[in-house]
């Protein structure tokens, strides 16, 4: 259901573990760190969330869980399931917190996995072409290491080229195509939240063109990635630029800015991706309102009544518009 749930509790007590929890039985992943065994609690051996969904799709049960000797696993409804046919089954999901900032202010890899992240969100049919070209570009590194140390030939790497550049370039064209389709949103968004002048959302590929001038590339930079021991063209350093006055937020733009950036980018997936999920969207704002003055407050409180779930944190009532 639609709808906003207003989360209200002092300092320290919970109310991001609560979202982490939520966010964990729902993806099987933490949005504070890239490594779930942090989610298991001092001296305990494992860690488990469960979540249950209700919409268009019917009812469904996921659970997740980690464990320091066993690892990870995921059910729906009582069985295994893989993250791809996991996400099918609940709603389209994105989160603020402070320690997200480093979306907007940190390195390309950060906003590159969040693109994919939306991208598989929005086309399943997609969801694997990430993993594919990540793949593709660990054999690739993998043998030009063997190659400068002697224990290949140069030759050795055409046919990894070939398999490096039938990944990429599919890959390219669906984060354009994703990079499109969130700009047309995250401009309305920003300017909704107070952000400001004119701001844009733009994809800058490292590489670019069909299959062939993908490989032509990746061929005569050859002699250069075996001096380096790895690839040093290709989609895995790809940029997305947010941009505010056709000026890098990341570089140019205050925290103020930056914060209303990232709101805007969560925003502009959430828009995008109501229009697929039959209106169900899930967004989980941590202490977003203390850092807000009170007319962007009431700004972002009218933007979140624009359809979707959402639930919202504070450690004080009268933050909340």
């Amino acid at each position: 259901e639609g709808g906003i749930v207003s989360l209200i509790g002092a300092n320290g007590t919970g109310k991001t573990n609560l979202l982490e929890a939520l966010h964990f039985a729902l993806t099987g992943r933490s949005f504070r760190t890239a490594d779930r065994r942090e989610l298991i609690p001092f001296g305990e051996r494992f860690a488990r969330a469960e979540a249950t969904v209700a919409g268009q799709a019917g009812r469904h049960r996921l659970l997740s869980s980690v464990s320091r000797t066993e690892g990870r696993r995921q059910l729906l409804d009582g069985a295994p399931v893989d993250p791809v046919t996991a996400a099918r089954s609940r709603p389209p999901l994105a989160v603020f917190s402070p320690d997200r900032l480093a979306l907007v202010k940190g390195p390309p890899a950060e906003r590159r996995a969040e693109l994919d992240r939306f991208l598989a969100a929005r086309w399943p049919s997609r969801a694997e072409l990430r993993q594919r070209y990540g793949q593709a570009l660990a054999q690739r590194n993998a043998l030009l290491s063997r190659v400068a140390a002697g224990a290949a030939g140069a030759a050795d790497l055409d046919s990894w080229d070939e398999a490096l550049a039938s990944a990429a370039e599919p890959l390219i064209a669906a984060r354009a195509e994703a990079t499109s389709e969130l700009a047309g949103h995250f401009a309305p968004a920003a300017s909704d939240l107070g952000l400001g002048g004119s701001a844009g959302l733009r994809y800058a590929p490292r590489a670019e063109g069909d299959r062939e001038a993908i490989r032509s590339g990746l061929a005569e930079r050859r002699e250069a990635d075996v001096r380096l021991g790895r690839s040093s063209w290709g989609p895995h350093l790809d940029e997305l630029i947010l941009e505010g006055d056709e000026r890098s937020l990341r570089r140019y733009g205050s925290q103020g800015q930056q914060r209303l950036a990232l709101l805007a980018l969560l925003f502009a997936q959430r828009q995008a991706l109501l229009r697929t999920s039959g209106g169900s969207s899930l967004l989980l704002l941590d202490d977003v309102m203390s850092e807000l003055d009170p007319e962007r407050r009431e700004l972002l409180g009218g933007r979140l009544q624009s359809g979707g779930q959402a639930i919202v944190t504070a450690a004080d009532e009268t933050v909340l518009p």
